[in-house]
């Protein structure tokens, strides 16, 4: 016998607690029959046209996404918006979703340490650390042995799929890297946090040009890292990976599946 939405949404805020969500944030049980029976699930990063479409054409009982649909206030989901279209469609084909968002960024195998781990951090900590010390925003980490930017920028290439916006860097190729702080998704507002001062590198996504300049002119007086800035959606879709593993484990006889879909919002990119 399969499990309900609702067994199968205390399974998800128990793998990610809802405690650790930001107080801005709009994860957890977001649509659905919360009696319905789920065989199976499909992970995504974001509840998108694609995704729902292939999630209605597996017929999966669950969308699990990153991204909560309603993270913004909406005073309609009316079928002429993206939003009330998605949510009808996912309600007529009896597709339950729920998101796990800020609250699966800050446990110990959350958006940022898969990051960090598929880099091969060791001793790894947080950027900002939680009530519990593991867990928290970011991830702070040394390599088994040095390297430089541009090699670390190559070896991200290999690591992430590759998307239009590509990688890009504000740094000294041939520098040394030790230490290297990582924030899965837009992370600019950790950019004067102590443990991304102290990195050698701070890898995110969504720079803007202004924190990104401020910060590159405070490093070359006060020192600072190196920034590498990639797909937002790239630096979170590594962790699906994981998240469907423990959902397999802790749902046994539920079938996971893992979006293959980019759902990175740029399609191609013109280099000058």
């Amino acid at each position: 016998m399969h499990p309900s939405v609702a067994e199968v949404n205390v399974v998800v805020e128990t793998l990610w607690p809802m405690v650790g969500a930001e107080v801005w944030d709009a994860a957890g049980f977001l649509a659905g029959d919360p009696a319905a029976s789920v065989g199976a699930i499909l992970l995504a990063v974001d509840a998108v046209a694609d995704t729902v479409d292939e999630a209605i054409e597996l017929g999966v009982d669950l969308l699990l996404v990153h991204h909560p649909l309603l993270l913004r206030g909406v005073t309609t989901i009316a079928g002429n918006r993206y939003k009330g279209a998605l949510l009808t469609r996912l309600i007529k084909a009896d597709c339950a979703l729920i998101a796990a968002h800020t609250n699966a960024d800050v446990v110990e195998t959350g958006t940022s340490a898969v990051f960090a781990t598929r880099l091969g951090l060791r001793d790894q900590r947080p950027i900002v650390a939680g009530t519990d010390g593991a867990r928290g925003i970011g991830r702070v980490g040394t390599l088994p042995e040095p390297t430089t930017v541009g090699r670390l920028a190559r070896l991200l290439g290999d690591v992430l799929p590759a998307t239009a916006s590509g990688i890009r860097v504000s740094g000294d190729f041939d520098a040394f890297v030790t230490t290297i702080a990582v924030c899965g998704g837009a992370g600019d507002g950790y950019l004067a946090e102590p443990a991304v001062l102290a990195a050698d590198v701070y890898i995110t996504s969504d720079l803007r040009h202004h924190p990104a300049s401020e910060a590159r002119e405070n490093a070359r007086i006060t020192g600072g890292p190196a920034l590498i800035d990639v797909s937002h959606w790239a630096s979170e879709w590594l962790w699906l990976d994981v998240a469907a593993e423990e959902l397999r484990a802790a749902l046994p006889g539920v079938t996971v599946t893992v979006s293959e879909i980019r759902t990175d919002p740029w399609d191609f990119a013109i280099v000058q």
